[in-house]
């Protein structure tokens, strides 16, 4: 997610310094040419903020975040009052209040935007963000934000942006597992996938996400947009708020546990659409329309 926000930053004519744990990739970027604006490799997130009035994080859990905004050589060691970190990792709300809450007391303005759109969003420009935080840091983010998506919604302060993630990939992948069950209960009482594909399309149960990702099911392509682990990761997220905030989610605690299943037998890096294969291994079934 975060090579292809960054070339976007470039395309719109930012000069842009990068750091990756995979040091490779900023070099490859920072080999890339015809952008507007210029691209610098960076030993560390410590330089990338010694080098920027702003800077953007997209990691793959809290953990990252934590160590590349607090810890050793971290954006808190290289920044300077009046930078601003807008960190667009699924992380813990709770984390990300703290971590707004330590870089406050050294002068440094903090956002929690994390986005949706998964890997096209984040390659075509289009993603989503759902930012937690002051109005006004919002407002002096939105030219970099607007580089990388189409629809930016400021859901209140500190962590609301997470809880507003967090709700949307809680429907997700609930509605997810709801179709895998259904379509694998009606492919084995022989009705032909498509056709109730079709069915569902044209009832109250249409969802713009079975829409999208039924036929990479009906023709086995499981190609990672979104990972069966990190999401498995989002609904670990989920629980957490909800034991914090005394919400029950049972349906969701069950949902996991499919995607647990899925992890089980191999297909955490497939994409999420793969956790089809724990109902089609136990009932024999597999869902495939030419």
């Amino acid at each position: 997610m975060g090579y292809p926000m960054a070339r976007n930053l470039l395309k719109a004519g930012h000069d842009v310094a990068l750091w990756s744990n995979t040091g490779s990739k900023a070099d490859q970027l920072a080999a890339e040419t015809g952008f507007t604006g210029s691209a610098t490799a960076c030993a560390s997130a410590a330089d990338v903020a010694r080098a920027s009035d702003a800077v953007f994080v997209c990691v793959g859990n809290t953990e990252m975040a934590e160590a590349v905004i607090l810890g050793p050589n971290g954006l808190i060691e290289g920044g300077k009052p009046g930078l601003t970190i807008v960190d667009a990792s699924t992380i813990s709300p709770s984390a990300s209040v703290r971590m707004h809450n330590a870089l406050k007391a050294v002068g440094i303005d903090f956002l929690g935007a994390p986005c949706t759109g998964s890997t096209p969003g984040a390659i075509n420009g289009t993603l989503t963000f759902m930012i937690g935080g002051e109005e006004s840091v919002f407002e002096s983010m939105k030219p970099y934000l607007e580089a990388m998506g189409k629809k930016l919604y400021l859901c209140g302060g500190p962590g609301t942006g997470l809880h507003a993630k967090l709700t949307q990939n809680l429907v997700l992948s609930n509605i997810l597992q709801a179709f895998n069950e259904g379509i694998v209960l009606s492919t084995k009482a022989g009705i032909e996938p498509k056709l109730m594909l079709d069915v569902l399309t044209n009832s109250a149960a249409k969802s713009g996400l079975i829409d999208y990702k039924a036929p990479f099911i009906f023709r086995r392509d499981f190609t990672t947009n979104f990972s069966v682990k990190w999401m498995h990761k989002d609904i670990g997220l989920m629980l957490d708020s909800a034991a914090e905030l005394n919400v029950p989610l049972p349906l969701t605690s069950l949902t996991r546990q499919m995607f647990q299943a899925a992890i089980a037998m191999g297909h955490g890096e497939e994409d999420i659409c793969s956790t089809i294969k724990v109902l089609e291994g136990i009932t024999g079934v597999e869902v495939e329309s030419k």
